[in-house]
């Protein structure tokens, strides 16, 4: 096994409930600059082959028009 593999055999398999809510907690900062969210979002973690599956799924009235950055 190489040097990574070890590392990620060690992982653990999920995630706790105050994690997963502090995650939504941010991820909602990013996603309100794209979409007029509308709800609580749902999390779920599940193990797969080489790593994980995360899905989050939320719902939105309306897609935003993202602001240019400024250069």
């Amino acid at each position: 096994m190489i040097k990574t593999d070890r590392i990620l055999a060690l992982d653990r398999d999920g995630m706790s409930e105050a994690e997963k809510a502090l995650f939504l907690k941010d991820l909602k900062k990013v996603a309100e600059e794209y979409f007029e969210c509308d709800g609580d979002a749902t999390l779920e973690v599940t193990r797969a082959d080489g790593g994980f599956l995360v899905c989050v799924i939320f719902t939105s009235r309306r897609i935003k028009s993202p602001k240019s950055p400024v250069i």
